[in-house]
């Protein structure tokens, strides 16, 4: 089966079937999902292996990384390294996020 190349960030969100997090692509060297946390809701993670890298699509939002807190919004990209302690917080607007992992998310 081969990869597929072309992906809508609406039909991912239908697929991510009430989950935050819903993984679309893997490869050796990556993998990509789409996050979505509620206006007022809570971000669970904790910090990955992998670093990351997220795209904000839609809402607004804070986000902490270590010490660091910057406001967040469509648009936003932010890099995590492996290992650090990071949380989206004070959402006040549904939060759209794709996600990105190289390596792929263990």
């Amino acid at each position: 089966m081969s990869t597929p190349n072309f992906f809508d960030i609406a039909e991912l969100e239908k697929q991510r079937y009430g989950k935050l997090y819903f993984e679309f692509l893997r490869v050796p060297a990556m993998s990509a999902g789409v996050y979505i946390l509620a206006a007022g809701g809570t971000d669970p993670q904790s910090p990955h292996k992998e670093d990351e890298m997220y795209y904000v699509v839609s809402g607004r939002a804070r986000m902490t990384i270590d010490d660091q807190e910057r406001p967040v919004k469509s648009g936003s990209v932010i890099f995590v390294p492996a290992n650090q302690k990071h949380w989206f917080h004070d959402i006040e607007e549904e939060l759209t996020v794709l996600v990105f992992f190289a390596p792929a998310e263990s």
